[in-house]
């Protein structure tokens, strides 16, 4: 008998398609440094056969609309060098994402309606190989102070019936060291241009994916976004920064977020429109009054609510 599969020695590989659910074939260099990770191979629906037989008992079901889901958390931080996309980015731009190069200087991510990309990935449990092509999903970044910032996906696929499969040797070397979220590390977060002591801070990019299991089409589709960020920051005096008049009024306020302070490692989360929503009330930390700032990017010209830059 076989030795048990360890649960923690998961691989998995990602890869942008370069046409809609052909396998793209990652490989060793397209690994995935993940936490968290949890792999759903076989969703959908069971249709009941409703048969009416002579005698009482179950009816068969058969499994219809099939889907896998992929969720896990990278850790947020650049390539290491400036201009070089970060080993994670197939992830995000696989949720509705393009991602702009500056040989040497930058990399960027920015919201896209049309010609969205799709990725693939290869996920082995023990010697078990799941195949999800076509991916698409949404992400959540979040940055807590005195802890490590991430990104966390959910990416849905067309199911493939897994196989036992030999197991590659995943190379993560273009992953780095993270940097914890602290002053040192973290050197600006303002609303409005007013800058604010921040404790917690999350970014979802909401997107909306749809398993369109259809006869002549088969897709994962990104039908709609509804960003939001929230930010719960050391309360201010009004005359300092007034969210109540802000809110009321509709003003639309400019946030951003630095994290990391060496080449090639600073992140940088720009939405330069967002409304901003009403207070719940009043939150405290260590007996210090905070406020818990509900955000919404909004678009001005289309695409343009956010940016995640790597500089």
């Amino acid at each position: 008998m076989a030795d048990p599969i360890k649960f923690k020695t998961k691989i998995i590989l990602t890869k942008p398609e370069a046409t809609y659910g052909q396998d793209a074939a990652p490989g060793a260099a397209n690994a995935m440094l993940m936490t968290d990770v949890e792999l759903r191979p076989m969703e959908g629906q069971d249709i009941s056969r409703n048969l009416e037989l002579a005698a009482s008992g179950a009816s068969e079901t058969i499994p219809a609309g099939l889907y896998t889901t992929l969720t896990g958390s990278v850790e947020l931080q650049g390539s290491g060098t400036p201009g070089t996309p970060p080993a994670w980015g197939p992830l995000l731009r696989a949720c509705g994402a393009a991602e702009t190069i500056v040989p040497g200087t930058s990399v960027t991510y920015s919201p896209i309606t049309d010609d969205q990309e799709s990725a693939s990935s290869y996920f082995w449990m023990g010697p078990t190989q799941h195949r999800l092509l076509g991916q698409r999903g949404t992400a959540n970044i979040t940055l807590n102070a005195q802890g490590i910032p991430t990104a966390r996906f959910t990416l849905m696929g067309l199911f493939t019936t897994p196989t036992d499969e030999n197991r590659v040797t995943p190379d993560f070397s273009s992953f780095q060291v993270p940097q914890i979220a602290s002053d040192k590390n973290t050197p600006a977060f303002s609303v409005g241009g007013q800058a604010m002591v921040l404790s917690q801070f999350g970014f979802n990019l909401g997107c909306d994916v749809q398993q369109r299991l259809l006869i002549g089409r088969e897709q994962m589709l990104i039908v709609d976004k509804s960003e939001s960020i929230s930010a719960r920051v050391e309360a201010l005096p009004v005359t300092t920064f007034d969210p109540y008049t802000i809110s009321q009024a509709g003003t639309r306020q400019a946030v951003q977020l630095v994290h990391g302070t060496q080449p090639g490692k600073i992140v940088t989360i720009d939405a330069p429109t967002c409304s901003l929503g009403r207070l719940p009330g009043y939150e405290q930390s260590q007996n210090v009054a905070e406020w818990p700032l509900p955000l919404t990017p909004l678009p001005t010209n289309g695409d343009d609510q956010w940016t995640i830059t790597l500089t």
